[in-house]
């Protein structure tokens, strides 16, 4: 099939996947979440609908209304929000109460298992924005010093030991303590409370999972996660090369680069 289904939630993610799937030739028809996408993915996209979170039935009705086949789920939906502005239909209130516990990994496997009962197969999110994932290497000026490369290190098999649990991505560590892990407020809180908590010079390390699933919640960085990085005095940002997607790649090495903070991709600490 021509046509590619985009379910689309916050930030740039969305309208880079809609923009080269359509340079490869495939229409997108997009399923935006009310309150967290924004509008201008129209612009992006053949076609746009809109729901809320929990309309998982209206999702599926869209995708078989308008006959597709392969979809693409990009761009993070907080989850926070599963506590406050969730409105389930009656097929979400079904799933929910299937699930054994409502760790990300159960709910996003869980939905990807409900559209290939109806035929519509989750790809791989990065399938279309592959060279914005970098290769091993420093990407600043400044390397990090060998306290900090211990504390990478560290941070790094305390980050794997998060992901096994299906908990977050991102550990801040400093002097090899931990001082926050990402949970469901996400990664730039987490660092945020790392720098409150450690003060001046924490590190933060972030990494797939061990059993990473491809297509969806891949991790991400972009130009707010070095602002966050400003506000909390960190020195470091260490993620998994191959397997993060870096948004705004030039303007985060110019401003890390500007700040003194140290930036490297590495495939294993």
């Amino acid at each position: 099939m021509n046509k590619l289904g985009l379910i689309a939630g916050e930030g740039k993610f969305p309208k880079l996947v809609a923009r080269n799937a359509k340079e490869s030739g495939r229409k997108v028809v997009a399923v935006a979440l009310q309150g967290i996408t924004t509008p201008d993915l129209s612009k992006y996209v053949d076609k746009l609908y809109w729901i809320y979170i929990g309309q998982l039935g209206k999702l599926i009705k869209i995708f078989a209304k308008e006959g597709i086949t392969e979809a693409v789920m990009a761009g993070k939906t907080p989850k926070t929000l599963m506590f406050s502005k969730i409105k389930p239909d009656l097929r979400a209130a079904a799933f929910f109460f299937r699930l054994k516990n409502r760790k990300d990994d159960s709910i996003l496997k869980g939905v990807a298992e409900e559209l290939a009962r109806e035929g519509i197969m989750l790809q791989d999110s990065t399938t279309y924005i592959s060279s914005m994932m970098p290769k091993e290497g420093l990407l600043t000026k400044r390397s990090p010093t060998k306290n900090e490369l211990k504390d990478i290190q560290f941070g790094w098999e305390m980050a794997r030991e998060m992901g096994r649990l299906d908990i977050g991505q991102c550990v801040v560590v400093k002097d090899l303590a931990v001082l926050a892990i990402e949970a469901i407020e996400g990664t730039d809180e987490a660092i945020k409370r790392g720098g409150k908590l450690g003060g001046e010079g924490s590190v933060a390390v972030k990494i797939s999972k061990p059993n990473q699933d491809m297509r969806f919640d891949v991790p991400a960085v972009g130009i707010q996660t070095v602002k966050s990085l400003i506000e909390a005095k960190s020195s470091v940002l260490a993620v998994e090369a191959e397997k993060t997607i870096m948004f705004d790649q030039e303007e985060m090495v110019k401003l890390a680069d500007e700040t003194g903070i140290s930036i490297t991709l590495m495939k294993k600490a």
